[in-house]
């Protein structure tokens, strides 16, 4: 879209430029902007990132500008998106790359906004599933066990070998626990157990088997952790 920007505008944005309150003086004269290409301009260079007004914007072109310039989060940027830009499979193209890369960060957390954004953009739901499986994870953050049991709902269509494999990556693994930790689990999930994914119901109770098989309780107390276990299926 640089194609469209007015050489004017360029122009008159570095002359500002010097001042020390640049940003603020921009955003008196150039968010509100009669001519949508001054604000296009200025939702490309604003120092610290598109405002949430940018976003807002009544033209698709700013709208987009601003939403791959923000520094806001995934679901307040695509709350602020134009509908047209949503709705519309060519304008859309246009936010590719950088909706790709806050699905990456979606993904990467507890999927509790994932879902959120997922239920406003539910055309995306192929973006997340890439990104799942071949996104390069940046933290160890486990997905919620209820809000993984909506994204499994939402992604059923796509679930396959490679799917599942990634998926199970995002659940807690047992290896470090103690018998503490794996009670205290347990306990938490089997009062939830109807509104959970039989899928992840299983996932944890094969972890607190291969755990307990590796375990060197007392033979009691692992009857008591596998009588509770089995209380997940």
């Amino acid at each position: 879209m640089e194609e469209l920007f007015n050489l004017t505008y360029k122009d008159e944005v570095e002359a500002l430029k010097d001042e020390e309150n640049f940003e603020a003086l921009g955003d008196a004269k150039y968010i509100n902007h009669e001519d949508f290409e001054a604000r296009l301009y200025w939702a490309f260079c604003r120092p610290s990132g598109s405002h949430a007004d940018q976003i807002k914007d009544e033209h698709p072109l700013v709208s987009i500008m601003a939403f791959n310039h923000s520094r806001l989060g995934a679901f307040e940027r695509f709350s602020l998106l134009h509908k047209e830009v949503i709705e519309d499979d060519e304008l859309r193209k246009k936010i590719r790359n950088r909706s790709r890369m806050l699905f990456r960060d979606l993904v990467d957390n507890d999927f509790n906004e994932l879902n959120k954004v997922l239920d406003m953009v539910p055309m995306y739901i192929d973006v997340a599933v890439d990104q799942l499986i071949n996104g390069r994870m940046w933290n160890d953050i486990v997905a919620n066990e209820y809000e993984a049991t909506i994204f499994l709902e939402k992604a059923k269509d796509f679930i396959d070998d490679p799917f599942m494999e990634a998926f199970y990556e995002k659940l807690q693994k047992f290896e470090e626990f103690d018998i503490a930790e794996v009670k205290e689990f347990l306990e938490r999930l089997v009062p939830q157990k109807e509104q959970l994914s039989s899928i992840i119901l299983e996932f944890y109770y094969d972890q607190a088997m291969e755990w307990l098989d590796e375990s060197d309780l007392h033979i009691l107390q692992k009857k008591t952790l596998e009588k509770l276990a089995k209380k997940l299926i």
